[in-house]
């Protein structure tokens, strides 16, 4: 069944058909019913590429996503698949383009090779030069995540400082005193990956309010980099007595130096921090922690792109998500002995 049989069956040409269904042109309230009805009877789905020849778009967007050399954690995942599902909802396909390193020629046909209507950009750094590079194309985008000087893009994200600066309060209620935040990957840190250092401001932040001292220690991404880092803070800082986290991937080696040492959560050491709800959940004990909602965000980014492809000339909007902290079982009062151990004095900042 194609257009010409519908324009026959309704008595109207093959541009009327093609203007109904484009909505390119004006058409009459009684003929576009004609033509709607014959559309109903006969079951008739535009095909997807001649549909979009005829509204000049790919029904095609981009999604940017960190490396392929680089494991994706839970929350990334999250947010690929609610992407990808909230696009299919609106009949759009999703590209997936890794960026960074070797993959910078994907990320560049991205843009200069009319593949994608517009593009969603995941991983964002302080200074990000795609974003640089997506203004200067003119191409419609919306970043999970934003820059420092983020006035001119679109984008979603999770408030990192403030909830990081909450769960600090949340510790320092039940007694904690000295505590640790588990930053992302040195390298990622150092490359100026937005929500490392969101976490480290409101880290210290929520330290410097409570009087507490404390220690930021970035740790990659993984449960063998997350048992070596839990045993350097053990080793070093032996009246840490609780851990503040961005870092989901490093949760299971967190938990393994924990359960080598015989220290118990939460009876002698508190975990709490922002992770993916299913992580959270998953973890034993559940953790305590702002749950990011990964896939509303990602549904959402997907509505902010096609805001901007209709009419890319309005504001960008911006929205800055503070979900509460989940009370589940990883925190409680802090002991009231610390533990014992060698290794140098405590810092006094989270600076160290």
């Amino acid at each position: 069944m194609n257009i010409g049989e519908i324009a026959r069956r309704a008595g109207v040409s093959r541009s009327t058909v093609s203007y109904t269904l484009s909505g390119k042109r004006a058409v009459s309230p009684q003929t576009r019913k004609r033509i709607q009805d014959v559309i109903d009877e006969l079951g008739y789905r535009p095909n997807a590429t001649a549909r979009a020849l005829a509204e000049g778009r790919s029904r095609t967007i981009g999604l940017v996503i960190p490396p392929a050399s680089r494991q994706l954690t839970h929350m990334q995942l999250d947010f690929v698949a609610s992407v990808v599902e909230a696009a299919a909802l609106v009949d759009l396909d999703v590209l997936l383009s890794p960026s960074g390193g070797d993959h910078d020629r994907s990320f560049e046909r991205l843009l200069s090779e009319g593949r994608v209507d517009g593009v969603i950009l995941m991983e964002i750094r302080l200074e990000d030069s795609r974003v640089s590079r997506l203004q200067q194309a003119g191409l419609p985008f919306v970043g999970i995540g934003h820059t420092a000087a983020d006035e001119q893009m679109c984008w979603i994200d999770v408030d990192y400082a403030g909830l990081i600066r909450s769960a600090v309060h949340h510790l320092a209620d039940l007694g904690h005193t000295h505590l640790a935040l588990i930053n992302r990957s040195p390298e990622l840190v150092a490359s100026g990956y937005g929500p490392g250092h969101r976490a480290k401001q409101g880290f210290t932040d929520g330290l410097l309010e409570r009087g507490l001292r404390g220690v930021d220690q970035p740790c990659g991404d993984d449960a063998r980099s997350g048992q070596a880092c839990m045993r350097e803070l053990l080793r070093d800082q032996p009246d840490i007595t609780a851990i503040v986290t961005i870092n989901e991937a490093a949760l299971p080696g967190i938990q393994h130096a924990l359960g080598e040492a015989g220290i118990r959560v939460p009876e002698d050491f508190s975990i709490t921090g922002v992770a993916a709800r299913r992580w959270a959940e998953d973890f034993r004990p559940p953790l305590t922690a702002a749950d990011v909602p990964a896939h509303e965000m990602g549904a959402k980014a997907v509505t902010l792109l096609g805001e901007r492809i209709q009419a890319p000339s309005t504001e960008p909007r911006h929205i800055l998500l503070a979900p509460p902290i989940s009370l589940r079982s990883s925190t409680t009062r802090a002991p009231l002995r610390p533990r014992t151990g060698a290794g140098r004095p405590a810092s006094a900042s989270a600076s160290d």
